[in-house]
């Protein structure tokens, strides 16, 4: 019987994180090491918590090592519960407290221009990922987890959508890959995450697995609301199934391409022009509207290129993708500026939208401006360049109002 179990992050470079290690005994009480630069104010403290969470495992004889690098408590809660869990076969759960400020459900029409990549198993990253103001926050548990810390990593995704305030940013959590990845739900679901990403996905059938997990939990804590789906198609049988995938379930808001993969197993090496990738691209962006959702472009890796970034942003809008993805924090501002309606669209839509208001109200079956006729599809994307531009401030909420008065 395995009697010691180890779990977190130690040596240079190491912040907010510890590292615990603890040895089961069958007698001499409880014993706790810490060591750590804090401990002469904060050291009874981490002590009383980890105290107070052997014993709500039932754990009378431990000793228990903490190696502490300015972990916050529900670090430190879900290294320690990690580690527990690798010696005790327990079902019970440790949660540290929710935030009421997390309490919020997200639209599937939401805006979602940018979405901030972060390791699930190193949690200095996620501690002030908010400020940055990404429209999502993703929590990984897939590529970004080594094989060896995947377990332990769904703990800190877990205590992180409970105790990290996300400032309204969508929660999300990419899992594995099914059918594993089915397995991580169980941390997720019950902590009130808004999207679940889905990597890898090449059929409908996963969808349905996921969901139907998905739909177990629910019923289990009595979760009311959407939980929404973002699969990644990610290989050459993704693409040719994007549709497939795109419309198998009524909560997939949205679909992502990724072109690491992609291009490994298209045999082809990822160039900074995407020519070896326009196809995949477009399939998915074709996919997506036909489908209803929304479509999602994949990151740029290269986090010290803005202008490339920026170029990189303005070709995906051209193509037809809503946002992408970020994998730095310095790449969010270049994304969601670019992505936003520049003023010549703003200009463009608002002549446009009155344009129609002008001949609805005249009674007109035809909608002109200038010499060009104006069909609904064109207005519809008129209008929506209006809310948009509305809600990120560009525009005056009233515009709208004030042309309907007219």
């Amino acid at each position: 019987m395995t009697t010691i179990g180890s779990a977190g992050n130690k040596g240079k470079g190491i912040r907010s994180d510890c590292f615990v290690t603890i040895n089961i005994a069958d007698e001499g009480g409880i014993d706790i090491n810490l060591e750590s630069k804090v401990k002469v104010m904060y050291g009874k403290s981490i002590i009383n918590d980890a105290k107070e969470i052997l014993t709500f495992f039932n754990i009378k004889n431990a000793k228990v090592t903490i190696e502490d690098f300015g972990a916050l408590p529900f670090v430190i809660a879900a290294r320690l519960e990690a580690a527990i869990k690798q010696v005790v076969n327990t079902e019970k759960e440790f949660l540290t407290p929710f935030l009421k400020q997390n309490d919020y459900q997200t639209a599937k029409d939401r805006f979602r221009f940018s979405r901030l990549y972060l390791p699930g198993n190193t949690p200095n990253l996620m501690i002030n990922a908010s400020i940055h103001q990404p429209d999502g926050i993703i929590l990984d548990l897939e590529d970004a987890v080594a094989s060896d810390k995947k377990f332990e990593a769904r703990f800190i995704v877990r205590n992180a959508l409970r105790s990290i305030d996300f400032c309204g940013a969508e929660r999300m959590v990419r899992i594995n890959q099914v059918p594993k990845g089915v397995d991580d739900l169980e941390y997720i679901i019950p902590h009130n995450v808004n999207m679940i990403l889905i990597p890898k996905c090449e059929s409908a059938d996963q969808i349905f697995e996921v969901n139907k997990k998905i739909e177990e939990l629910k019923k289990k804590y009595k979760i009311k609301g959407n939980v929404w789906l973002m699969p990644i198609i990610e290989s050459c049988l993704g693409v040719i199934k994007a549709y497939e995938i795109a419309s198998a379930a009524e909560n997939i808001v949205a679909m992502v391409i990724g072109l690491e993969d992609y291009t490994a197993d298209l045999g082809t090496k990822r160039t900074n022009e995407a020519t070896e990738s326009f196809y995949a691209r477009c399939q998915v962006v074709n996919a997506c509207r036909a489908a209803g959702i929304q479509p999602i472009d994949s990151v740029f890796s290269d986090v010290a290129d803005m202008e490339g970034l920026k170029q990189n942003v303005l070709k995906s809008k051209a193509l037809g993708f809503d946002g992408m993805g970020c994998i730095h924090p310095r790449q969010i501002r270049v994304i969601n500026e670019n992505f936003a309606p520049d003023q010549n669209e703003i200009e463009k839509a608002k002549k446009i939208v009155s344009a129609f208001i002008d001949a609805t109200e005249k009674g007109l079956g035809v909608v002109s401006l200038g010499t060009k006729m104006i069909d609904p599809p064109v207005v519809k994307r008129a209008q929506r360049t209006i809310d948009i531009s509305v809600k990120l401030g560009k525009l005056n909420q009233n515009w709208r109002e004030e042309q309907n008065a007219c």
